[in-house]
């Protein structure tokens, strides 16, 4: 064992790649070196008693990772010809998280970009091929831009989630990605005007064209054209909802026909920055947007705003000028 530990010693405060956890599970508790390590043996070692935080596992397996790559960049062929192993990690696609990383800078499309591309798009649906498809998903995509939730929640949502009555403007249900590896959590999402008036004139008049029974309360609010032969023998009432990789298709191909700019190609979560990013630019707090798009804390937030325009001494005049009318109202009185 020290005679392994030699060579990888001047290396292991290169940028803290080598961790106390993956030196932890390959050398302490299994006794062994790290490239005799098994995904079933980190799967034994994380199944132990007690439930440990999402984020520590997932980070915990990081790290893992994270250090059997540094060893077969640094070290695979000096291991390979002194002891004859190979270096492979022990986290697999069945026991790696599914974020292993924060994701890279992304940056959405101008206000006006978004407005050109959904203008440009409109103005082609009377010649679609198929005109309630295209209608399905141009108002999906409006919606999803307009209301910040993410495709996967947008898909499953039935006529039955839409409450035009809740709000100002209406909101519907959607099954919110649990936190903390908790589940889903239900949560409502927000339409807002346009939201409103684009979604009741695509359930008046082009919902019913999918041909199931609109009027069913589980039926989808984004049914899908196609039924498998499996789900057609059940002779069900209503019409399977439409999939996230349906939506993320369908979005490239209206990307590349529509949007034009320094941002050529779109997908759902981009979507999802963009309401974010241009919501604050128009006036709306950080707490505001967090309601938006459901988050449980403010940080999470923060990231989706990366690029927003913001003037720090814009919002200082404008603060200025509400404490000064707060003031005129109130007969001196600032409260």
């Amino acid at each position: 064992m020290d005679d392994v530990q030699v060579p990888l010693g001047p290396s292991r405060a290169v940028k803290g790649l080598v961790s106390r956890s993956a030196a932890q599970v390959a050398l302490v508790f299994y006794g062994t070196v790290p490239w005799h390590l098994t995904p079933r043996e980190v799967d034994k070692y994380f199944a132990g008693p007690g439930k440990r935080a999402h984020n520590t596992h997932r980070q915990k397996l990081n790290h893992i990772d994270a250090f059997f790559a540094f060893l077969e960049q640094r070290y695979a062929h000096e291991i390979m010809m002194r002891f004859g192993a190979t270096v492979e990690s022990p986290v697999d696609p069945f026991n790696r998280p599914v974020h292993r990383g924060d994701f890279g800078l992304r940056i959405p499309p101008s206000q006006t970009a978004m407005k050109e591309f959904f203008a440009r798009w409109r103005e082609q649906l009377p010649y679609a091929r198929k005109y309630a498809v295209a209608c399905r998903d141009y108002v999906m995509t409006k919606i999803a831009y307009l209301s910040g939730v993410r495709a996967a929640e947008l898909c499953p949502v039935t006529i039955g989630d839409v409450h035009w009555e809740h709000g100002q403007w209406g909101r519907f249900v959607v099954q919110g990605k649990g936190a903390r590896g908790s589940g889903p959590r239900p949560r409502e999402a927000y339409m807002f005007r346009e939201g409103r008036e684009l979604l009741w004139w695509y359930i008046e008049e082009v919902r019913a064209e999918f041909g199931d029974d609109a009027d069913h309360p589980s039926a989808p609010l984004w049914p899908s054209e196609r039924k498998p032969k499996a789900i057609a023998a059940l002779n069900l009432p209503i019409a399977p909802a439409i999939t996230p990789s349906t939506l993320r298709r369908q979005l490239h191909a209206a990307a590349a026909s529509y949007l034009t700019g320094p941002v050529t190609d779109l997908f759902p979560h981009l979507l999802r920055h963009a309401c974010a990013t241009h919501n604050y630019e128009r006036g709306m707090t950080l707490w505001e947007v967090q309601r938006v798009l459901g988050h449980h804390w403010a940080t999470t937030t923060l990231r989706y705003m990366a690029t927003a325009q913001s003037d720090p001494e814009h919002a200082n005049v404008a603060a200025s000028s509400r404490a000064a009318q707060r003031l005129v109202m109130d007969k001196g009185n600032l409260r």
